[in-house]
């Protein structure tokens, strides 16, 4: 083993000649770790028994160990050598410059602007060279002794620098060391017991003297660390009088895009899918709740998260597997005034750091966002100030089937939903399904009282009389269900089935899972979708599955159906009105 290291040493240390060309550099990634502090226990080891090993931010809170910097060709032979030894592990892999970012290790050391080093060619390789004349006496240059580092404090002067840090020049080295893993206890800018022990665990983890108290160069190392997260995302003072707020925002990944009232839109500039908002509109609490009511239909607001709201203000945080938005804002003298966040899901360190800096910053300044601005901006009925509404998965139509709000609608708009909703506004789960048939029965997760309820025609229907079908054909971007009128053409299914009607009718899919009603209102059944056997009907042709079907599964479920009483025909007018009263629109939600 002692010569397995002897030539890993050796190896290394030809690569680590000066480079003799400027070449794009490679590294050979060896590990990485989910926090700073085990990073750091990880590479004092490697440091033992390698050289040219270096500590890189990798981003999203991770940190990599690598070795380097490399031409790609002496990359690939390090990585090929070291795995063979068994020294790095075999998952090991070739790196670039441009996969890293901040440097943590060693201390202070800056490698991914410098050239790769580069293998010296052996001098049995080269061609013999010619006879050179003698050369007269060479200049001796004199030799200049590169300067020596500015020597560190002493803890005497390390306590006397510290005591000229201001309170939140103190606070902010604790926050730097909680961070960092080091600190759990409460920020309070008081160096005490608890303090001093992270500084020295600090500093041994990072190999200076452990003596609890950070030098003027040991605090700017710290903070260098912690501030690693926040490179590229050019955070600056931004103050916009149009909308009468000051912050700092990530102004390297976001620029403003327009005015389009209450919000001031910026967008995404690069790789990283933020989104900022800032809300600016004069107004009263009343106002701020609707403004907080209608936040929540956005699809920029994920609809898992904490939430509330005050008289004069609210906090607003969705959070979803590929986005967080977290949105605050306050009422005071007349005027709302707040932002969203919006930043990828798992990038909790850099999101936090940044949402941090804006609340911290945040300034009311003269005026507010005037509510004429941006007036030629697309209109469209998704969207609300320039932003999309939450649309569902899917829609399709129910109806309730007894006084405590149980719907009967097809299966086909309850398969693999996070969430389903009646008429938008009340959950619901699914109670019981026929999938042979295609019905489902929802059960509300709190009692409702509907304002009709189907009533079902146990009697054999006359074949051409006429039936309507009551629907949300448009997934409810009219508000309300729509009758479509048509005729019964057979009381079976193509293949005799006796739990099906055919019927002359077009329907769109919107209206699958209504009810079917002959001219008084009674419910013969529930529309099904326009395929019979993975087949498309033609146009004119639906099915329905009848009434006794649908009588059986609300029976299994546990629910007492309504029995039809008059058969007498109702004129179209409060056919519609009676029908539309029971009809309701499923939405399936992701």
């Amino acid at each position: 083993m002692m010569y397995r290291i002897f030539a890993v040493f050796s190896l290394m240390a030809v690569l680590a000649i000066p480079a003799q060309a400027q070449q794009r550099a490679s590294w050979v990634q060896i590990e990485a770790q989910p926090s700073l502090n085990r990073a750091q226990e990880s590479i004092r080891g490697y440091a033992t028994t390698l050289q040219d090993v270096n500590g890189f931010s990798i981003g999203s809170g991770w940190y990599a160990i690598a070795l380097g910097p490399y031409t790609a060709e002496d990359a690939a032979q390090v990585l090929r050598v070291l795995r063979a030894e068994r020294v790095i592990p075999r998952d090991s892999y070739v790196a670039e410059s441009s996969d890293y970012r901040q440097q943590f290790w060693p201390v202070g050391a800056n490698l991914l602007d410098r050239p790769a080093l580069i293998i010296a060619e052996d001098e049995t390789t080269q061609p013999e060279a010619e006879a050179e004349p003698e050369a007269a006496d060479p200049v001796v240059e004199p030799v200049v002794e590169p300067e020596p580092e500015p020597a560190d404090e002493t803890p005497r002067e390390a306590r006397a620098s510290e005591r000229e840090l201001t309170r939140d020049q103190r606070a902010e080295l604790q926050i730097a060391l909680k961070w960092a893993g080091f600190y759990n206890g409460a920020i309070d800018a008081s160096y005490g017991r608890g303090t001093r022990a992270s500084m020295a665990a600090w500093q041994e983890a990072n190999a200076f003297d452990v003596t609890g108290i950070l030098t003027t160069m040991q605090r700017a190392a710290l903070l260098k660390q912690y501030n690693a997260v926040l490179d590229g995302m050019g955070l600056n003072l931004v103050q916009d009088q149009s909308v009468g707020i000051e912050l700092k925002l990530p102004m390297g990944v976001v620029e403003f895009e327009r005015y389009n009232p209450p919000f001031a839109h910026f967008k995404a500039t690069g790789d990283i899918d933020a989104k900022i908002l800032l809300i600016s509109q004069a107004g009263d609490s009343n106002t701020l709740g609707g403004l907080y009511d209608i936040m929540q239909t956005l699809e920029i607001v994920p609809e898992i998260g904490p939430r509330t709201l005050k008289k004069d203000a609210f906090t607003l945080i969705g959070e979803g597997a590929l986005m967080i938005s977290h949105t605050q804002a306050w009422l005071k003298d007349g005027e709302i005034k707040g932002f969203t966040l919006v930043w990828p899901a798992g990038d909790e360190e850099r999101r936090t750091r940044i949402l941090g800096e804006m609340q911290e910053s945040f300034q009311r300044i003269n005026g507010v966002l005037d509510p004429a601005t941006g007036v030629d901006a697309a209109q469209s009925i998704d969207l609300v100030s320039g932003l999309e509404i939450r649309k569902p998965k899917m829609t399709r139509s129910g109806f309730y089937v007894d006084g405590a709000g149980n719907v009967v609608t097809t299966t086909e708009v309850v398969n693999a939903c996070s969430r389903i909703t009646i008429d938008d506004s009340y959950e619901a789960e699914v109670a019981a399904t026929d999938a042979e048939l295609g019905i489902a029965v929802l059960r509300p997760t709190a009692r409702l009282s509907p304002m009709g309820v189907a009533a079902f025609q146990l009697a054999v229907p006359r074949l051409q009389s006429d039936v309507a079908v009551a629907g949300y054909s448009y997934g409810g971007v009219l508000g309300a269900p729509t009758l479509t009128f048509g005729r019964l053409a057979d009381v079976k299914g193509l293949n005799g089935e006796e739990e099906l009607k055919r019927l002359a009718l077009s329907s769109l899919d919107g209206d699958v899972g209504g009810p079917v009603v002959d001219a008084g209102g009674n419910v013969l059944g529930m529309l099904l979708p326009n395929t019979q056997n993975g087949r498309a009907l033609p146009d004119g042709v639906s099915f329905a599955a009848d009434a006794e079907a649908v009588q059986q599964v609300l029976i299994k479920a546990g629910i007492t159906p309504s029995a039809a009483t008059t058969s007498a025909a109702m004129p179209a007018e409060k056919l519609t009105r009676e029908v539309t009263k029971m009809t309701v629109l499923i939405s399936c939600w992701e």
